[in-house]
């Protein structure tokens, strides 16, 4: 470079919606290197979830929130901090932090390289898997918050989870299991091992009917349902196996997914008419993670750190179902959608 000529600017990779559509419409760019703003830090980033969040987001484009194209997908990140913005002091560069992403709207973790607020980072243990750690950040805290927080579940009660193999099921099986519940979960029948490996009575969810096996199983029924897939006639079955005083806990988007958006509605409207049933049973409205995150920091903060001790005391340990290269993306997309893995899928970019 001669005297007076301009440094070509550093160049990172991110993954781009520029379309919606199929996993194709993903695609891979390049952009100039962000700087971080005041309060913010720029995080290369390691490991990145992959949620089926992502795939409607990317399919659909009339959905509320939906953000103009092109926009990146990705809720969670794990990576190490890069470049310290203006007034940050809690953390220093080379340490690894995990964090949402949801102050950006709809994601922004498929990328190499990303500005978010310190606020919303999390310092990390030396020497976790980041693979591992990026599913704590939303599968174990969505889990954690309606498992304890809304359903505020107690030692001995009985449980059955729907999508019991899938990234929040494990969780909600793991955490589960540490609070002594008695668990029982929906699966293919594929994933019957895993699922009873992780402390629950399988379910086949295909060649069974859940609430026949419910009733053969415990004679009255449930206390809690947790439901991360969704569908108005799953919740309303789900209804029946409930006991006198349980709760029905609806978190579900794979319905979404698979069926196309007008599931979620539906889903919505099931969980309005139940609750206007004059019964002891309650079906209490779930929180958005990220919203929720946002307004109670505390909690956000100190969960995380708690699942990290969990991680790292080795109580708990994330199923992970493909560590997939960030710039294959598409393939991550291709594999949510034909179904058939247990636990997270995660994005990983080259060291």
């Amino acid at each position: 470079m001669t005297s007076g000529e301009k440094a070509e600017p550093i160049k990172y990779k991110q993954v781009v919606v520029t379309r919606h559509g199929s996993p194709e419409v993903l695609q891979v760019v390049e952009e100039p290197l962000p700087e971080p703003g005041a309060g913010e830090v720029r995080v290369k980033v390691l490991a990145a979830g992959v949620s089926a969040f992502d795939l409607i987001y990317r399919r659909w484009g009339r959905l509320p929130g939906s953000p103009p194209l092109p926009f990146v997908l990705g809720e969670d990140i794990v990576g190490t901090v890069d470049k310290l913005g203006e007034g940050v002091s809690d953390l220093e560069p080379g340490q690894m932090v995990a964090g949402g992403t949801w102050s950006l709207g709809v994601g922004g973790g498929y990328t190499e390289f990303i500005c978010l607020p310190s606020i919303e980072l999390v310092p990390v243990p030396m020497g976790a898997d980041p693979v591992e750690v990026v599913c704590l950040v939303a599968n174990y805290l969505t889990a954690h918050l309606h498992m304890h927080r809304i359903a505020t579940v107690r030692s001995g009660e009985r449980v059955l989870i729907h999508g019991a193999a899938g990234g929040v099921g494990t969780a909600l099986l793991e955490l589960g299991k540490i609070a002594k519940l008695e668990m029982y979960g929906t699966a293919s029948k594929h994933n019957h091992d895993l699922v009873s490996a992780l402390g629950a009575t399988p379910i086949d969810y295909r060649g069974e009917d859940f609430v026949e096996s419910i009733r053969t199983l415990t004679v009255d029924g449930v206390d809690l349902v947790i439901d991360t897939v969704g569908g108005a006639s799953l919740i309303w079955r789900s209804y029946q196996v409930l006991r006198k005083g349980g709760r029905l806990v609806w978190l579900g988007s794979a319905a979404t997914r698979d069926k196309g958006f007008m599931v979620g509605p539906l889903s919505l409207l099931m969980v309005f008419v139940l609750k206007l049933i004059p019964d002891s049973k309650h079906v209490p409205m779930c929180p958005d993670l990220g919203k929720f995150a946002e307004t109670h920091n505390d909690w956000y903060h100190e969960t995380l750190t708690e699942l990290f001790d969990l991680l790292t005391e080795g109580k708990i340990k994330p199923v992970v179902a493909e560590r997939i290269p960030l710039v294959e993306a598409t393939r991550a997309h291709k594999l949510l959608e034909k179904g058939g893995y247990a636990g997270k899928v995660v994005l990983v970019t080259s060291p």
